[in-house]
């Protein structure tokens, strides 16, 4: 029998399979999804969750003329599927094969690039700005779900939306997530709607009876809105929506495929705002998904039967694992201590934190920003904080770093987690520009871990030290070598890893490793070269290189994150402005964004793999031999 799936193989073939068929598709959809990310690893549980959602928008669209913008965009992959991309699924977040995020250059249907949270509102009422000014009359979807409305992003445009004279409609997808439990008061306000079901069903029976009415029931209809207003009220607490001029409709059942195309046939003929609330369950269809969502959220590579990890070897320590364990014990002696995340307490290793001091930890939802104050408020109350933000968001936060803990010199430790190359999740999650964006701003001390037991000696002198912190460490296992260089931290110090002659690389953090095993393969060319670990990237150990300047002709800089504006500028400036006669090689990632794949392969392509390190140095060793 042939499968419906199959018939599925350009944008709009979707509008060929017959409604009695909606619910077996939506089937074939979810074991598609499931028997694929199963095999590359994934997000499962959020793309799970809409599949008829996905199915009802792409029903009431013609696409690519009509625009839709998934907010984040991890849970796009039923629109790939649907928009002729499911033969590439085999491919799906490998490097060189599909993104699991929207890309425009990868589809016309991708109509903006996503990864971060609550910009579609924001995006899509440009769009339809956009469309008002060259006459067009296209459908415009922002779908965004409930925890990204804790962004304060969101809000903004929903202030900017409800002005609109003309067509957007919002999908407020509500599964009472994110990644983690959704927080807060919009997260409280849902689900007194979802809750609340009076107001919905009177509605309904009230103009189901008036219709029927021969000649008046229309009439009656229309003169008693402000009836229903008071109706609102009375049985929706709030009614925030509506308050702010964007015309609310739901909640509806967000596996209900007809109902859903029946409101947004609705809600596409309304001169203005619209918000579609529909309720969805995430990891639908699949038993360990449903029962355990956020351990479904991202996943690697595991087995259909019961969801049990391909990988059957011993787990290693991970920087996260570190950090986790080691907050926890400072903060049993330290009682001013206390943790910030965003929306992303398991992901930054906080969790043990919040089951030990539930008092001390804080949840913001996704709000990187008012993380970010949240926590200055604090340090200016006489505490502690420890904000724990993955590197890609906490550059979400940058003004609020800069002004409202730097400019106040106020202790908040920030903790970027995922910093470097992250891998199969691409342009928007790659840890690379914390450096350059942090190196200018007055008063902030960045430090950078060469293995486990630093980033344990780092959390220690940060938690102590009266001003700002921030400490960069990479994603996955935690390295525990070089371990007999246990020198203790001391501000703005380095340290000596290996001492030689001619050449000194100057490795921060994830790059000490790599430095050492690049000087292994340099010695093979008969090079004895020096190895430093500087620890501190601001302010750098100037003592140490004026001890390097007397024996070294060729300085090397090594960071895991883009050159321009990076750590290496700042060494080669310190360098060129007492010794111009000495050649500064800085080593980082380029000024572009880096697609996904495997962290090895990128370090590979962008050359700051081992290998590539000690031919770049050789390289440029050899040529500045030969100008002498």
């Amino acid at each position: 029998m042939e499968e419906l799936l199959d018939r599925i193989n350009q944008p709009n073939d979707i509008k060929n399979i017959d409604p009695s068929d909606y619910k077996k598709l939506a089937w074939e959809i979810r074991r598609f999804i499931v028997k694929n990310v199963s095999r590359t690893g994934g997000h499962l549980s959020s793309n799970l969750g809409v599949v008829e959602l996905s199915m009802a928008l792409h029903l009431c669209c013609e696409l690519p003329y009509d625009e839709i913008i998934w907010d984040v965009g991890h849970q796009s992959y039923t629109h790939k599927i649907l928009t002729g991309r499911k033969e590439e699924f085999a491919t799906l977040r490998q490097y060189g094969g599909m993104s699991g995020f929207p890309k425009r250059a990868e589809s016309p249907c991708d109509v903006f690039n996503t990864g971060h949270s609550s910009t579609s509102i924001s995006a899509a009422t440009g769009l339809a700005k956009a469309r008002n000014i060259r006459n067009g009359v296209q459908k415009i979807f922002a779908v965004i779900g409930d925890g990204a409305l804790s962004g304060g992003m969101a809000y903004e445009a929903l202030n900017n939306a409800a002005r609109l004279k003309s067509n957007l409609i919002i999908v407020l997808n509500d599964n009472q997530m994110s990644i983690a439990k959704n927080v807060g008061g919009m997260a409280g306000y849902l689900g007194n709607i979802r809750t609340n079901t009076n107001y919905m069903g009177l509605k309904e029976d009230i103009e189901n009876i008036l219709k029927k009415m021969p000649h008046v029931g229309e009439k009656i209809t229309t003169s008693i809105r402000g009836f229903k207003d008071v109706l609102k009220r009375v049985f929706i607490p709030g009614m925030l929506f509506e308050d702010m001029g964007i015309k609310y409709i739901g909640p509806i059942d967000g596996h209900d495929i007809k109902k859903m195309m029946a409101a947004f046939d609705g809600a596409s003929k309304v001169k203005g705002a619209v918000l579609v609330h529909v309720c969805t369950r995430k990891g639908k269809g699949y038993p360990p998904a449903e029962k355990d969502p956020s351990s479904f959220h991202g996943v690697a590579p595991f087995f259909v039967r019961d969801g049990s990890a391909r990988k059957s070897a011993e787990a290693k320590e991970t920087y996260t694992d570190v950090f986790s364990q080691k907050i926890v014990e400072l903060a049993e002696e330290n009682k001013k201590i206390t943790a910030v995340t965003a929306a992303m307490p398991a992901g930054t290793g906080l969790s043990a934190f919040a089951r030990k001091f539930p008092g001390r930890f804080f949840d913001v939802g996704i709000a990187e920003e008012h993380a970010v104050t949240f926590a200055a408020g604090m340090a200016a109350g006489g505490l502690h904080p420890v904000v724990a933000i993955y590197s890609t968001f906490l550059q979400r936060a940058y003004d609020q770093i800069l002004h409202d803990v730097c400019l106040c010199r106020l202790p908040v430790v920030f903790m970027a987690d995922r910093a470097g190359i992250v891998g199969s999740d691409g342009e928007t999650h790659q840890g690379i520009f914390d450096i350059a964006f942090m190196m200018p701003m007055p008063g902030l001390t960045i430090i950078a871990p060469k293995n486990s037991w630093e980033l344990r000696e780092m959390l220690s002198f940060a938690i102590n030290y009266n001003a700002p912190v921030a400490i960069r460490y990479p994603r996955g296992e935690a390295y525990t070598g070089l371990e007999s260089f246990k020198q203790p931290i001391v501000n703005g110090r380095g340290e000596w890893i290996a001492k030689g002659q001619d050449i000194v690389l100057l490795a921060a953090g994830s790059m000490v490793k790599t430095a050492a095993e690049a000087r292994e393969r340099l010695k093979k060319e008969g090079l004895d070269i020096s190895v430093v670990n500087m620890r501190f990237l601001k302010p750098f150990d100037t003592g140490l290189l004026e001890e390097a300047l007397k024996g070294h002709s060729l300085f090397v800089t090594l960071e895991e994150g883009v050159v321009t504006g990076g750590f290496g500028q700042a060494v080669a400036n310190w360098v060129n402005n007492r010794d111009n006669s000495v050649k500064v090689l800085c080593i980082g990632l380029p000024d572009k964004f880096l697609e996904h794949g495997s962290a090895s392969i990128l370090k590979e392509k962008y050359g700051i793999s081992a290998d590539k390190v000690a031919e770049r140095v050789l390289e440029t060793y050899e040529e500045e031999k030969g100008k002498a």
